[in-house]
């Protein structure tokens, strides 16, 4: 409790005041990240696996954007910095440990910017969303990485729509999505794809509990990677159950 109360202190001082609401879920997801970081290991290296295998197959490598950079814990940060001449860090909060990670290694050609990935006002207001258009502004573009961010943008508008009791929730949560695939796929530039699709909740005998799909209803893109993510093993919410995601990557 007392390295969370720290972390959130020291990251609420460097964030600016319009993202310090989105704090708390960092920093809980960075606790949870350290308790399970064994059964997270397998998931974190297949993204950064993944991102460099991208990575080694371009000819130019001028700038890179990751959107949904978190904890960096699925990103190859030290590759990108050495391989690209402008790293660029995406995401509603960069908290106070990443931001000493980064100063420590002195890496000299990595931004950070806080934003609103989610196109979540404009789809709520009947507006058409282009939550990625910021990117056509971006000089030598080459590479956009999305890495584990797209269903957490349909995870958090959801919970904001049922508080609102929004009753279009189903179709601006589909919006959001596609809004999302679709701004990747009007790049120029290549783009990398890490998301999960959707999570189940068993028990110790194999046994369904729950399960959701997490693109809210939009059809999955054809993915070149499959895996599975223990989100929640057994011992995090209960003994008896975990909660596993499906990840694809493309």
């Amino acid at each position: 409790m007392l390295t969370e109360a720290i972390q959130y202190a020291a990251t609420s001082l460097v964030t600016p005041s319009e993202f310090r609401p989105f704090i708390r879920s960092s920093v809980s997801l960075w606790s949870r990240a350290g308790r399970c970081a064994k059964d997270w290991a397998a998931h974190e290296e297949n993204c950064r696996t993944f991102i460099r295998e991208t990575v080694a197959g371009m000819k130019q490598r001028r700038t890179v954007v990751v959107l949904g950079s978190g904890l960096l814990r699925d990103v190859p940060i030290d590759d990108l910095s050495a391989k690209f001449d402008t790293v660029v860090l995406v995401d509603l909060v960069h908290l106070a440990s990443v931001r000493m990670r980064l100063k420590g290694k002195r890496f000299r050609n990595v931004r950070l910017i806080s934003r609103d990935l989610s196109g979540f006002d404009d789809a709520v207001a009947a507006k058409n969303p282009e939550p990625l258009s910021f990117l056509r502004q971006v000089p030598y573009l080459d590479l956009v990485v999305s890495a584990n961010i797209l269903s957490q943008i349909g995870v958090g508008s959801k919970r904001r729509l049922e508080a609102e009791d929004n009753p279009a929730r189903d179709e601006i949560l589909q919006r959001l999505v596609r809004a999302h695939l679709d701004g990747l796929a009007a790049l120029p530039s290549k783009t990398a794809l890490i998301t999960d699709t959707a999570y189940r909740v068993t028990d110790r005998g194999g046994q369904v509990l729950e399960e959701a799909d997490l693109l809210c209803g939009v059809p999955a893109p054809t993915a070149k990677r499959m895996w599975t993510w223990p989100v929640a093993p057994y011992g995090e919410l209960s003994k008896e159950y975990q909660a596993v995601h499906d990840v694809i990557a493309l």
